[in-house]
């Protein structure tokens, strides 16, 4: 395999990095939209309801006065009467001026006392069943900036003074006013921009989009009028477009770190493969042997081989990470391979020479279904002259997933004279019938179990029962991670012949210094 070039490397970081940063602006820009929206909908109904809230107040203030004034005594439009109407509109609130009306004529007002000829006669735009007519704009009151609403009742009016909504950061709201005529139900438009769909759409509490209009509706609790508060989408996305670069912006950084994060881990995982390929042809992996002792004894009656790797930065790669990533990428076998070959390098000469010392090489789940990894054990055992017997297997829990092939291959090893060992047991499923049905010939007990012993965990309490099942099964046990002498002292307390392997006994190191340790017999 070549290794990709420089260029192709940055293509495939810039490349990787474009694309997530255009896909996190698309995301911003979706969020962003939505946000936008949703603060949208809560910010109209919160208008609505302020403006609806308004319109009552001028509604009820214009009953009111109508109502007052038509209990006036005074002769109609005589100086006690306009007296009577100015002390009325200075007390009121919400009201611009009211006066009397014969027909569709202004005969006299508050502001306007009592002009020579009535002015030009007006048509009302709304007369509701209650008798109430209402005047859009009624002349002389008619303002370019705003519509102006009046209220008549029999003879009599008031000019209602328009409500100014406080512009919020939506933009240009529109509003929409709407009367319910309590006799026929109709529903009638009275202020506002021209409804763009049906009146009666307006006629409800609630929020609705038609189109590209946003809608939010508030009524009167005591009246028969609702006000609508509506605005456009393009509107809203004009007047937060800010926010929506923000969003956008924020998605692209986002987006773009997150793509050069994933090209690094790419060009990381491809650099540590290929190196890993590399280090495996050019032999550049090595191997450390950790003692395993008798107990109580402590004499080394065994190891296992461990490989270990450092880059080419000089780092030191877990086995964890290499192992992994030679499985995913199919060649564990080379390094399964590498590692026999090697080890039977370093110990032939004392395998040899002393039966009862005992290797031990970890395997995959990959190599127990490889049809070629029985023959690859046999050469090289064959070219050292080393027997079958000297040699033992480890395989974890978990490789042992494909039932029927873990069976087979142990069978076969069992054959050839290998034990084999259940590595890392108590981490993954192995009950009593399916430790029954692998055959194997040995548990290691896992160090989460050992580094259990004198505390209170669930796991201390089960170290009794494994053991128990172990004699039971008539299986060796190894025990790994002792560390301390009080975990040495409770399996040496277990009874049986148990071995263990650990820092108390001695760490991984290379073959010339695990040579050391067997000629200084006991480890100390």
């Amino acid at each position: 395999m070549t290794t990709p070039s420089l260029k192709h490397r940055v293509l495939v970081a810039l490349a990787s990095t474009v694309i997530a940063a255009l896909c996190g602006t698309l995301a911003g820009w979706t969020l962003g939209g939505f946000v936008t929206l949703k603060l949208t909908k809560r910010a109209l109904l919160q208008q609505a309801s302020r403006a609806s809230a308004q319109e009552d107040l001028r509604i009820i203030e214009s009953s009111s006065v109508l109502g007052a004034m038509r209990a006036s005594s005074d002769l109609p439009c005589s100086t006690a009467e306009l007296t009577y109407f100015r002390a009325l509109i200075f007390d009121a609130k919400y009201l611009k001026d009211a006066g009397r009306m014969s027909g569709g004529k202004i005969d006299c007002s508050a502001s306007l006392a009592r002009p020579e000829q009535p002015l030009a006669q007006v048509e009302e735009d709304l007369t509701l069943s209650n008798g109430i007519k209402f005047y859009k704009n009624l002349a002389p009151y008619q303002s370019e900036d705003m519509a102006m609403l009046s209220l008549r009742q029999e003879d009599f009016f008031v000019v209602v003074i328009p409500y100014i909504q406080p512009r919020s950061s939506l933009g240009p709201e529109h509003y929409v006013e709407t009367e319910r005529d309590t006799r026929d139900g109709q529903i009638h438009w009275l202020l506002g921009d021209p409804p763009p769909a049906n009146a009666a759409a307006f006629a409800g509490n609630g929020f609705m989009r038609l189109g590209e209009q946003l809608y939010a509706t508030q009524c009167s609790h005591g009246n028969s009028n609702c006000v609508t508060a509506y605005i456009s989408i393009p509107e809203v996305m004009q007047a937060d477009r800010i926010q929506f670069r923000m969003f956008m912006a924020l998605g692209a950084l986002i987006g773009g770190l997150f793509g050069f994060v994933v090209s690094l881990l790419y060009r990381h995982n491809r650099s540590i493969e290929q190196q890993l390929r590399r280090a495996i042809r050019k032999d550049q992996l090595h191997l450390a042997y950790q003692p395993i002792v008798s107990l109580p004894a402590g004499n080394i009656v065994g190891a296992e081989a461990l490989a270990r790797w450092t880059d080419a930065e000089g780092f030191a790669v877990s086995p964890d990470t290499f192992i992994k990533i030679a499985e995913e990428n199919g060649f564990v076998g080379s390094i399964t391979a590498w590692v026999v070959r090697r080890a039977m390098h370093d110990f032939a000469a004392m395998l040899r020479g002393n039966p009862d010392f005992h290797l031990s090489i970890n395997v995959a789940s990959s190599d127990l279904a490889d049809p070629g990894f029985l023959d690859m054990l046999e050469n090289e055992l064959t070219q050292a002259g080393v027997k079958a017997e000297s040699l033992s297997i480890e395989i974890t829990e978990s490789s042992t997933a494909s039932h029927g092939v873990a069976i087979e291959t142990i069978r076969k090893l069992h054959e050839k004279g290998h034990s084999v060992h259940i590595d890392d047991f108590g981490t993954g499923y192995s009950s009593l019938s399916y430790l029954q049905d692998l055959a194997v010939d040995t548990i290691k007990i896992d160090k989460s179990f050992t580094r259990s012993i004198g505390t209170e965990a669930l796991t201390t309490a089960l170290l009794p029962q494994i053991l128990a099942m172990a004699a039971a099964l008539k299986l060796r046990v190894i025990v790994e991670g002792v560390e301390t002498g009080e975990q040495a002292q409770y399996f040496n307390e277990a009874g049986g012949a148990i071995l263990a392997q650990g820092w108390l006994f001695g760490r991984a190191v290379p073959v010339s210094d695990f040579k050391k340790l067997l000629e200084g017999g006991e480890v100390k």
